[in-house]
């Protein structure tokens, strides 16, 4: 992996972060998820006139990314409403990029070279290590984190074929980011008219930076996704985990310590590892 891929990706890690603690902090986890993805979607209407349109090829793999990544946005809040983002945030991070190794290896082609393994290894054993750190306050919020790995590790693989074939990773970014966001609020807007409408009308502003900042990280990683393996990239975006946990830490009030901290270091060494291969 090139230096600048490596470098852009350390930063996608930390608009993911960005984004996720803007999720948290929200009065409702589910209103405040639906505000970002409504300003990513905005952002990218307002830019997919001026962009390179991805091939037809790619079509499928959008609306099968749209459905898994719905359903991720609605998990995410679900799992902030029961449990603290410095435990949920990294079993669900943490777990994806390990299972996104074996299919791609397996099914898609992809080959990983021995320090690449390592390097995965180390940073999914650190990240779970940080996330069991300590007792767990919802069991229920730890089956809801595994449960959205899968779903993380899905739409990774369906995204990193699709933006392969789409010819163009901004469009492919853009069209993503509106069916989201779009499937979204059609959703809230028949399910939950009054309610949404009274919390974006007053939250609004705190949604704009959480769209920039996930498409802006996801669109990053797709770019790279065309550049280098996917479990790389998968298991590189989860160095993220550094900034959530700091960002649990500086604005949630939450206690970050302990193993967290031997486990973040192990992150900083695995990021090493692919970097090196």
């Amino acid at each position: 992996m090139t230096l600048s891929v490596f470098c852009i990706l350390l930063f996608a890690a930390l608009l993911h972060a960005s984004w996720n603690a803007i999720v948290k902090a929200g009065s409702d986890k589910l209103y405040s998820a639906i505000a970002v993805s409504g300003s990513a979607a905005l952002i990218a209407l307002i830019l997919l006139p001026f962009s390179p349109q991805p091939t037809l090829a790619s079509a499928p793999y959008l609306i099968a990314s749209c459905a898994l990544q719905v359903i991720y946005t609605v998990l995410v809040a679900k799992t902030y409403q029961v449990a603290d983002m410095s435990q949920t945030y990294p079993l669900m991070r943490g777990t994806a990029p390990l299972l996104v190794a074996i299919i791609s290896v397996l099914w898609l082609g992809d080959s990983l070279s021995s320090v690449a393994w390592g390097g995965i290894a180390v940073i999914c054993l650190s990240i779970l290590g940080m996330a069991f750190n300590g007792r767990s306050q919802s069991r229920k919020g730890i089956w809801l984190a595994l449960l959205n790995s899968c779903f993380i590790a899905g739409y990774t693989l369906v995204d990193g074929t699709g933006v392969r074939l789409a010819g163009s990773a901004l469009g492919y970014t853009l069209w993503t980011f509106f069916m989201n966001g779009f499937c979204l609020l059609l959703w809230a807007m028949l399910a939950r008219r009054q309610e949404v409408t009274r919390y974006l009308a007053v939250n609004w502003k705190k949604g704009l930076p959480g769209g920039i900042g996930t498409m802006g990280s996801y669109g990053l990683a797709l770019w790279a996704m065309t550049q280098a393996p996917l479990a790389v990239v998968a298991a590189l975006r989860e160095t993220s985990i550094l900034f959530g946990a700091l960002l649990a830490f500086l604005l949630l009030n939450e206690k970050v310590a302990g193993l967290r901290i031997v486990a973040a270091c192990g992150i900083a060494v695995g990021a090493i590892l692919l970097r090196l291969s």
